[in-house]
């Protein structure tokens, strides 16, 4: 096989696959590849997920329907790897099914030009090792970027949550170097971001020294040109007094808190392993909005846990109704093989699964409309970060993370001072605010 000239990289899932996607682009781009459509690239990389249902077999199908449409336009086979979650925890069978070229897990990606010349050179590679953090030293600089960027700072998991896999393919929670965040956040914002999030499998558990996460959003505060902050995802456990007080004293940190709660129910939640209860967690955002009263608060669900109950799953009804979720997101639960929660002989079937999820979905999306609907009326800043699909239409994002409709003569990467003037289900209009003359 001749070395690649052209690659892609397609990412599912989460942010953090995101941010891995554009930085595994990067060193494509630095080795003097250039960027083109799947159908027409030399090398594919698949930076895939494993936290959803069926995530396996997925992989599998984009697999034979990336080959077979390049054989259909242009009659060759391209080079594919396989990265992220499901290469981790699947390794070697990826071969034995696939036949694909590379198979590399989130913490290796580094090494993934070694990778491709090896596989040009007929050797298909695996590298799944977890070294701990050292693909980041090995990264290209920043290039150019949009104006909302992402940055992980934290990886892995402690927490061993009974449904998740997370523990076992990211590995242990550990932090990034609070120098590297920085620089790397300087050269995000001299690249065109004006707005950072923090990323990381349980973000505000960063630390250094005796430094926290609040600690690092106050010196990130100080980059000039860096307009806003945000931080996803959150575990509860690891939510200080520290970081409550930065949403009241940073003007740069936005008023949204992605805070995972998982159900309502402290059975529920004891079998899952989380660390709270209902009540620790419903008197955690009673402090949050007490030095933030506009925040807006966002969550994960996992409905038909093993076990679960009719009066269980109502108590998580009754907690979205307690809450008034702005955003939030909800599942049914999938075994994912090795967790404890796979092997729990009480699985919920399916048909009641469904029933539940489209319950919870009705209240959380109820809750998401009366939210925007509320803040109508309101003027705010928005950062404009992408063209919509009417003319001069330019859609961006308010600080409680609402999609925002205006039409102006701006561009994107403005911050535009915009009264919001109507709410739909998921996005809202914005009218530019004109200042009055003196």
């Amino acid at each position: 096989m001749s070395p690649p000239k052209t690659f892609h990289v397609k990412s599912f899932g989460c942010q953090m696959n995101v941010y891995d996607g554009e930085r595994m682009a990067e060193l494509m781009a630095a080795q003097g590849l250039t960027q083109a459509d799947a159908v027409d690239a030399d090398v594919v990389v698949l930076n895939t997920c494993h936290i959803r249902e069926r995530a396996t077999e997925k992989v599998y199908s984009d697999i034979g329907r990336l080959r077979k449409d390049q054989r259909r336009k242009s009659g060759k086979t391209p080079m594919i790897a396989v990265a992220g979650c499901v290469a981790q925890a699947e390794g070697e069978e990826i071969f034995t099914r696939a036949k694909v070229d590379i198979v590399v897990g989130p913490q290796a990606y580094h090494n993934l030009p070694d990778l491709v010349a090896k596989a040009a050179a007929g050797t298909p590679s695996l590298d799944t090792d977890m070294p701990l953090l050292s693909k980041f030293g090995a990264l290209p600089a920043r290039r150019k970027v949009a104006p909302s960027a992402f940055l992980t700072v934290q990886e892995g998991c402690d927490k061993f949550c009974t449904y998740c896999v997370v523990p076992y393919t990211r590995g242990a929670e550990i932090s990034r170097p609070f120098a590297a965040i920085v620089d790397e956040a300087k050269a995000l914002v001299d690249a065109g971001a004006r707005e950072i999030t923090l990323l990381g499998q349980n973000v505000n558990a960063w630390s250094e020294n005796e430094r926290g996460l609040h600690d690092l959003i106050r010196d990130l505060d100080r980059i000039p040109g860096l307009a806003r902050i945000r931080y996803t995802t959150s575990h509860p456990n690891d939510m200080t007094q520290g970081l409550i007080d930065t949403h009241r004293d940073i003007e740069s940190l936005m008023p949204f808190l992605h805070l995972p709660v998982q159900a309502g129910s402290d059975r529920v939640l004891k079998a899952m392993n989380r660390s709270h209860t209902r009540d620790s967690y419903l008197r955690l955002l009673d402090r949050v909005r007490a030095v933030r009263p506009d925040i807006a608060l966002s969550g994960d669900f996992i409905v038909g846990f093993p076990g679960e109950t009719d009066a269980e799953f109502e108590d998580t009804l009754s907690l979205v109704d307690a809450v008034g979720y702005a955003q939030a997101y909800s599942f049914k639960y999938s075994p994912r093989p090795g967790t404890p929660a796979a092997s729990i002989v009480e699985q919920v079937p399916e048909a009641v699964m469904d029933e539940r999820l489209q319950r919870l979905q009705a209240a959380l999306n109820r809750d998401q409309h009366a939210f925007n609907a509320a803040t109508v009326g309101r003027t705010c800043s928005v950062l404009l970060e992408r063209a919509g699909k009417l003319p001069g239409q330019l859609i961006g994002k308010s600080p409680w993370l609402q999609s925002v409709h205006l039409i102006g003569n701006h561009a994107i990467g403005d911050l535009v001072e915009v009264t919001l003037a109507a709410a739909g289900p998921n996005s809202l209009t914005g009218i530019e605010r004109i200042a009055e003359a003196a």
